[in-house]
């Protein structure tokens, strides 16, 4: 999936999601409301539409923080530590 998410074995529900996430990132101006409808189409519900919408923003809010200050980035261990933490316990 990293590779490509479009070609990815993800549910379709999954992959409308990324596109969404994609377009939210990338060209925010063009999203409307027939991007959310796409999204209901393939199953998502009210709650992982804004799910989706808040984790990107958020990390988008991060990135741009991280790179206008010039923010360490962890190591690959310390990647895969995390990783193995939201494995376990998740987000919430």
């Amino acid at each position: 999936m990293l590779t490509d998410w479009r070609t990815a074995a993800v549910p379709d529900r999954v992959r409308a999601a990324l596109g969404f996430i994609e377009k939210m990132t990338l060209a925010p101006e063009r999203l409307g409301a027939d991007d959310v409808a796409l999204l209901r189409r393939a199953g998502l519900g009210d709650e992982a539409i804004e799910d989706a919408a808040h984790v990107c923003a958020l990390f988008n809010i991060y990135t741009r923080l991280a790179d206008s200050l010039g923010f360490d980035m962890p190591g690959e261990a310390a990647f895969a530590r995390a990783a193995d933490m939201l494995l376990k316990r998740g987000y919430r």
